[in-house]
């Protein structure tokens, strides 16, 4: 009876029995123990299980968005690859803003080696001028015939030292104001004329990079959506980040908190302030972890709602007060830090680790990358709580007329 039914019709039992079944048959045909990483994604794609939301053909099956956690909870038992952490700005930026501002040709060309990992990705917003401020950007792109021509910097590029494409935001009309003078681009991070240059972080790793592009050239057909609406596709990509950073729905008592609540457990002359000290990152944990499986229930494909803007405030914060406090009941052996700030050129992005001074110290970024805690506030200020908006001064003039430093 399923397999009469279109996918829009099923209802929600029989979406549940599809992603049980579809998750069934891709076990049976694919061991994950006796199938490589690329062909297992690359099977889990095909059967539409890579994101349930996203429509058949391009990796989904049209779904509710919640039925991705039954499928991420059963391969995940089975003992299914992972490759989400080795490409989190494709699965969690690039993905969706393809699906939802690309051309057919462009969801075929991009969507199926972006799961896989065959192809990474990294987004190209911010700039030395230009950070909190991402539509003041000074990139330029020129365009000549069937291409563009790009020459700028970028700065805080994540993983753009492991990455074939990138997500590339230029100034294409310096002559309106400065959210309607911007085109959106996927460069090849190969092309001749990118230059990528290692940042080195206070955890000595170099996951961050700036990278300078000098007459780069772009086939206009790396082009997502019109000329000139830069900024309508780069929201997408920005409210998709603010959810993939801070919207995971992680089991009760894991992540940082489980660390905390191991460290407490196991240090001796714990005392009532350290036990509220706990009890308060505990609740907060939860609260956090009620509120993003609330708002997973009501996300939609595309552009999300303020619900990320939410989850990533609040869930930065969350994370710089845990380690805090990891560090603060290591006492003084929270000082010392193992890996004596080697630089190092990681394959992943801000990757959980053991190491628990590591973690304190990364996620002093949380609050910065993605937007910084100050925007997030500026934003659920003014678009969900209706507060008046910051004056803003060049709103109607020309980018170009700004007066800058």
């Amino acid at each position: 009876m399923l397999g009469a039914m279109t996918v829009t019709e099923r209802s929600g039992t029989d979406q549940d029995q599809l992603v049980d079944a579809k998750v069934d048959q891709l076990l049976a045909a694919h061991d994950p123990r006796a199938t490589s990483t690329t062909a297992f994604l690359s099977a889990r794609f095909d059967a539409g299980l890579a994101w349930v939301w996203f429509p058949e053909g391009h990796g989904g099956l049209g779904l509710r968005h919640e039925l991705q956690a039954t499928v991420e909870r059963r391969l995940r038992r089975a003992g299914a690859p992972d490759q989400s952490i080795r490409n989190v700005i494709g699965y969690g930026m690039a993905a969706p803003t393809v699906l939802t501002h690309g051309t057919e040709d462009q969801r075929r060309r991009w969507l199926r080696p972006l799961f896989t990992c065959e192809d990474v990705w990294c987004q190209l917003f911010s700039e030395p001028g230009a950070g909190s401020d991402v539509a003041g950007l000074a990139t330029r792109a020129e365009r000549d015939g069937e291409e563009w021509v790009v020459n700028g910097q970028k700065v805080w590029t994540t993983l753009a030292h492991t990455a074939r494409w990138g997500l590339l935001l230029a100034r294409t009309d310096p002559d309106v104001p400065k959210h309607r003078g911007m085109t959106y681009f996927v460069v090849d991070m190969h092309a001749p004329g990118v230059d990528v240059r290692p940042l080195r972080q206070m955890t000595g790793e170099a996951e961050f990079n700036e990278v300078f592009f000098a007459d780069v050239r772009i086939p206009d057909d790396q082009r997502l959506d019109e000329v000139g609406a830069g900024w309508r596709v780069a929201t997408t990509t920005l409210m998709n980040e603010r959810v993939a950073i801070g919207g995971g729905v992680p089991a009760r008592d894991s992540g940082p908190i489980h660390y905390a609540l191991e460290l407490y457990r196991s240090r001796p002359g714990r005392g009532p302030v350290e036990r509220d000290r706990i009890m308060e990152a505990w609740v907060r944990a939860e609260v956090q972890r009620l509120t993003n499986m609330r708002a997973r229930a009501l996300r939609r494909a595309g552009t999300p709602g303020p619900e990320g803007s939410v989850a990533k405030l609040a869930g930065a914060e969350l994370n710089k007060a845990v380690y805090q406090l990891c560090v603060d009941l290591m006492g003084m052996e929270g000082t010392l830090y193992e890996n004596n700030y080697e630089m190092v050129r990681p394959a992943t992005a801000g990757e959980a680790r053991t190491d628990l001074r590591h973690s304190f110290l990364r996620s002093r970024a949380n609050s910065i990358e993605g937007g910084t805690s100050e925007i997030m506030r500026n934003i659920l200020g003014e678009r969900v709580l209706g507060l008046p908006g910051e004056p803003r001064g060049d709103k109607d003039v020309a980018w170009s007329a700004v007066p800058r430093s």
